[in-house]
């Protein structure tokens, strides 16, 4: 465990329906490159080095339940039962806080899949430069398109955050602001816990907003930064099919690359798609319409394609895996 973590939590929203998917299974749960979106979430709070996480479940929750007993790893749960928006979500979790009110606590949505490490260890440094007027440090992203996202208002005279102002509720001239909130948070728990204590719901919807909790630090005299990643995919999540589609995409693009900075030789991308925790040795041909579907492990000069389903194998190097190889194993090509 990374030793700068050890004082630390994290909380993952995950009891969003997916009712515009279509989807039987609860919107968390849909794969992003044959991984639940979930699943890529809590790889990057473990890589970060948080090993205490809980998940606030809602629609179909035993479907997220039974998923999270598979990891090698505990998860804790509790179960929203009405969806009165983020700030309640966090408040069903109260027990979980009140056990870590002397830590730091991450909140992430469990469905926007490409948080990073770098990015949540960025900006655990930024919250706990704050010392001990430290409130809340929010992750915010640059986006072409702010269309939906929560704007962050900066304060002229300090650069802190003044609001964060929901889509629903901006001005136009608010609406013109490219810095969004990506639904992610460190926050001092202690302090979260009081300004839970001190949400109101919306007028307009309703709703107890977690992004209300900025004003009530602020008025209490404590610091909220914005630690701006360079990592805009961040803020990305699916509402539909079709953003679940561009997700996949976009990540299928990313474990290419990084595939061909391994070493892997991919001589044309088309239709090839790898299980982000996939290991490829160096030098391995992936050619197209190459599946691997599953965490495989495959060793270094193989042959695999065109057109092959792996799943979660083992393949020792030099392997040849392809439609004209019977039983597709083995044997130098």
């Amino acid at each position: 465990m990374d030793r700068t973590m050890e004082n630390t939590c994290a909380l993952i929203l995950a009891g969003g329906e997916g009712k515009r998917m279509k989807s039987k299974k609860p919107k968390v749960l849909c794969e992003v490159l044959f991984e639940p979106m979930l699943g890529w979430v809590l790889q990057a709070v473990r890589e970060a080095g948080i090993e205490e996480i809980c998940v606030v479940t809602g629609s179909r929750h035993e479907a997220v339940e039974e998923y999270l007993q598979t990891l090698p790893f505990p998860v804790q749960t509790v179960f929203q039962s009405e969806r009165l928006g983020t700030g309640h979500a966090v408040m069903t979790a109260r027990a979980f806080l009140e056990a870590h009110q002397d830590r730091e606590v991450l909140i992430l949505n469990g469905d926007a899949p490409f948080m990073d490490r770098d990015t949540i260890t960025a900006a655990f440094r930024c919250q706990t430069e704050g010392g001990e007027e430290r409130g809340c440090t929010v992750i915010s992203a640059q986006v072409e398109n702010p269309f939906g996202y929560g704007r962050i208002v900066h304060r002229e005279d300090t650069g802190e955050i003044a609001a964060i102002v929901e889509e629903k509720e901006a001005d136009e001239q608010t609406r013109q602001i490219r810095e969004v909130n990506s639904g992610a948070y460190w926050f001092c728990v202690r302090e979260l816990l009081g300004a839970l204590d001190c949400l109101t719901p919306s007028a307009l919807t309703h709703e107890y907003y977690l992004t209300d909790t900025v004003e009530i630090l602020r008025r209490k005299g404590k610091r909220v930064l914005s630690c701006l990643t360079e990592n805009a995919r961040t803020v990305l999540g699916a509402n539909n099919n079709r953003q679940l589609s561009e997700l996949n995409e976009q990540a299928r693009r990313l474990v290419l690359d990084r595939l061909l900075e391994e070493g892997v030789v991919i001589p044309c991308g088309e239709g090839v798609l790898v299980h982000p925790r996939a290991v490829i040795g160096a030098q391995t041909v992936l050619l197209p319409a190459t599946v691997i579907s599953g965490p495989a492990v495959i060793g270094e000069e193989c042959r695999l394609g065109p057109g092959v389903l792996i799943g979660k194998e083992t393949l020792p190097d030099k392997t040849v895996r392809c439609p004209a190889v019977c039983g597709g194993v083995g044997g130098n090509s």
